[in-house]
């Protein structure tokens, strides 16, 4: 059976601290996966429905893009995967009783943790203006108050609409179909606070923002960089990629602040050997410091200049473009800087030179450690240049691979959630569906933010997610997303985001991955993209928790003949019955997808072309890849201050809080924890177990303070701190953001630690 919810919010002012693992998965993953899905689930729930999980047949699940391998495994799935499936398909439920006995107030003074745990959303729900609960509303009436809003507005560039990376193909192209018949580009999403940075960097680079690899191409690689990325916690299915390409003769490097244990030693839970001994996945480790990456692959171009034979001419002359310039800026790359920049030692820099010369296929793996700083998108740049000096993008084995966090946030931004669309995608729609779509820019998130601070916004619409949470600067946000006349979320649970509210406020509840989805009297599939373009089917098989709920697609269908009437020249009536009907108009629409519905009901789906990959072809301004020269940045401290980095638990998944644990990390029973060098901690005289605040330090004089983190002498880089998201994004500027993608500088903040009053 199922357990009940916590009535109470757990107390976390005494986390426990061990040492740091050393190793991840084996028997403790097993053992906490099937706890946590029997507290949701039950065991035959459990059983049930983690046996879908990622199959051909099954569903999609709805935590990372990580891709699935051609022959998979029975248990296709992860430790945080399991929690994030169990928490969807729970059998705890928030019904229309749950809010009449909790008033708004009482929810907002609630944890993430505590609201997520109460289990699943019901019905659509209401807060009337000067409302203090939520109420049950039909979802006739809850589409009236939408468009009654919108009609209210002086411009449809008033309302914003903003889409979360669990979307599938079918809704994310319908939601932004709506919105530019609407005639708005405002769509931001997750991708702006994640790999923005890497699809601007990408685009010009090498003409397609997208990662360059396919899964075998990791197989057969002779050297893998990881670099600001931790996939023991956040990609844990990319352990048994890295295992297998191990055991073909694959090196890792492990680039990162921290050291973390799913790059040190790997215990697969599906073989006898993983679970008695494991695999050491990392041949070296380069414990960076924060936002140093730039400065060391610089150099590492420069010694790759300086060694003779080294640089693979003919890709460089016949696939390039700017070379001389790159060269020349490269060359005055000083050893000196560098190691500054990056805490490293020359004899680390040297061995991995020694690696990356002996390598003939090399892949360059990065997430958020290197995507969330102001010099962000140049420091990708960066590592492209890397790569082609070496002939390594367009050959088996070798490319840029951008890991991708959310389960479709590449397919969102594929299907046209963006801001910024191009040209020829609003042509095709046009084309397709006899409308105008705007052509001026829209709002990305921190623009989102801002439009609803200074009130040039005024309806807040969110297909999943909790952007609340997961945004910067957390006062300024709250109160932005206070000044509008109406927020509305799409949800499966309750999450911070539904109790900052506009004037009013909307909750509708939607199905989830798991759930079966019958449309027109026939069981319907959506579609996903993973992290390497692959796109497949999601078939739910669970009943909905509700009867009540509504597919996503089907939301959408709604609110436009609701909003947009008679005027519309799009057939909602027949995309809600049919999802095909939506599949094969975007077939018509976006390249790659032609013969859409023939393709994806082959078993594992088809790949998207990608040129540079496929053709070495590279769709750039020049027609060529392009080498750049910026200059090189990094963060500069003032003395006595930390860099710090937000980052997640291992009992986390983005803002969705599993639990109160960082097991590899050896925190137990908090999150307030802040992560410091030994060494800086007796420079700056913080104990282990000292309780401090962490007061953020920028350019505007504003005071963002985060209170009461328990202090933990830990073997981050020095100079650099760590602790977790979303109770840090308070010390986030809204202003500090990486140059070009306008990402949130989330791995680069400033902080002093003053001793806390509840020490």
């Amino acid at each position: 059976m199922a357990t009940k919810p916590p009535k109470g919010d757990p107390v976390q002012d005494a986390p426990q601290v061990a040492g740091p693992q050393r190793a991840a998965a084996g028997l403790p993953a097993i053992g906490h996966t099937l706890r946590m899905a029997h507290q949701q689930m039950g065991v035959r729930r459990t059983a049930l429905t983690l046996l879908g999980v990622n199959q051909k047949d099954g569903f999609d699940c709805p935590g990372c893009a990580w891709p699935e391998p051609e022959h998979r495994h029975r248990a296709e799935f992860c430790e945080n995967g399991a929690k994030a499936v169990a928490e969807e398909a729970t059998l705890r439920r928030v019904t229309p009783g749950f809010f009449a006995a909790h008033p708004v107030a009482d929810l907002a003074g609630r944890s993430g943790y505590w609201l997520g745990q109460q289990g699943r959303l019901t019905h659509p729900m209401y807060l009337p203006e000067g409302g203090t609960h939520y109420e049950p509303v039909t979802w006739e009436r809850a589409f009236d108050i939408v468009g009654e809003e919108i009609a209210a507005l002086g411009s449809p560039d008033e309302a914003v609409f903003y889409t979360s990376g669990r979307t599938s193909n079918e809704a994310a192209f319908l939601y932004q179909l709506f919105a530019r018949e609407l005639g708005t580009n405002n769509l931001p999403d997750c991708s702006n606070m994640c790999h923005e940075s890497s699809g601007s960097a990408l685009s010009e680079t090498i003409g397609v923002g997208k990662g360059s690899v396919l899964l075998e191409d990791l197989y057969q690689a002779d050297l893998i960089i990881v670099a600001g990325q931790n996939p023991g916690t956040n990609h844990p299915r990319m352990l048994t990629a890295l295992e297998k390409a191990k055991a073909n003769g694959a090196r890792i490097v492990s680039v990162n602040p921290l050291p973390e244990a799913g790059l040190e030693r790997f215990k697969n839970p599906q073989t006898a050997r993983g679970l008695a001994a494991g695999t050491a996945l990392t041949d070296l480790f380069l414990q960076i410091r924060l936002g140093g990456d730039q400065a060391l692959f610089r150099l590492l171009n420069k010694l790759i200049l300086d060694t003779p034979g080294a640089v693979d001419e003919e890709f460089v002359r016949e696939h390039t473009h700017g070379f001389e310039e790159f060269a020349a800026a490269a060359g005055a790359a000083d050893w000196a800087d560098t190691l500054t920049a990056t805490g490293l030692t020359r004899g680390d820099i040297e061995q991995c030179l020694r690696m990356v010369l002996a390598s003939e296929r090399v892949i360059v793996c990065w997430a958020m450690g290197l995507t969330q700083h102001k010099h962000s998108v140049p420091m990708i740049r960066e590592i492209v240049n890397f790569l082609l000096l070496r002939g390594n993008i367009g050959r088996p084995g070798a490319g840029v691979c951008p890991v991708r966090g959310h389960s479709n946030v590449q397919g969102d931004r594929t299907m046209g959630i963006f801001e910024r669309p191009a040209p020829a995608f609003l042509d095709a729609l046009e084309k397709e569906f006899g409308f105008a779509p705007p052509r001026e820019h829209g709002y990305d998130v921190v623009r989102a933010i801002r439009a609803l601070r200074d009130g040039h916004a005024k309806v807040f619409f969110a297909m999943g997610g909790n952007f609340v949470s997961a945004s910067p600067d957390t006062e300024v946000t709250e109160a932005a997303m206070r000044r509008a006349r109406l927020t509305v979320h799409v949800s499966t649970k309750l999450n911070r985001s539904h109790t900052v509210t506009g004037a009013r406020a909307l909750i509708l509840p939607t199905l989830g991955r798991t759930e079966r989805d019958v449309r027109g009297g026939r069981e319907q599939f959506v579609t996903v993209e993973d992290s390497m373009g692959m796109v497949h089917a999601s078939r739910g098989r669970l009943e909905p928790a509700s009867g009540q709920l509504l597919s996503e697609p089907a939301i959408v269908c709604r609110l436009a003949r609701r909003v947009l009437g008679e005027r519309s020249t799009v057939p909602w009536e027949e995309f809600e019955r049919d999802y095909a009907a939506i599949r094969d108009r975007i077939a018509r629409v976006i390249p790659g997808f032609e013969d859409f519905n023939a393709r994806v009901a082959r078993p594992g789906g088809f790949a998207l072309p990608h040129a540079p990959r496929d053709e070495r072809r590279f769709p750039t301004a020049t027609g060529k890849a392009n080498f750049t020269a910026a200059p090189v940045e990094y963060p500069k401290l003032p003395e006595g201050r930390l860099l710090l980095q937000t980052l997640r638990s291992h009992d986390q998944y983005n803002t969705t809080i599993y639990g109160l644990d960082d097991r590899y990390r050896g925190i137990r029973n908090g999150r307030r924890v802040v992560l410091v060098n030994p060494e800086d901690a007796r420079e700056l005289r913080l104990a282990d177990g000292a309780y401090v605040d962490l007061v953020g330090e920028w350019k505007d004089g504003v005071e963002r303070r985060a209170p009461g983190f328990r202090v933990v002498h830990y073997p981050t880089a020095r100079g650099c701190a760590a602790a977790y998201y979303p109770e840090t994004n308070v010390l986030v500027p809204l202003d500090a953001t990486a140059d070009t993608s306008n990402t949130p500088a989330s791995k680069s903040v400033v902080v002093r630690l003053e001793q806390s009053a509840t020490d």
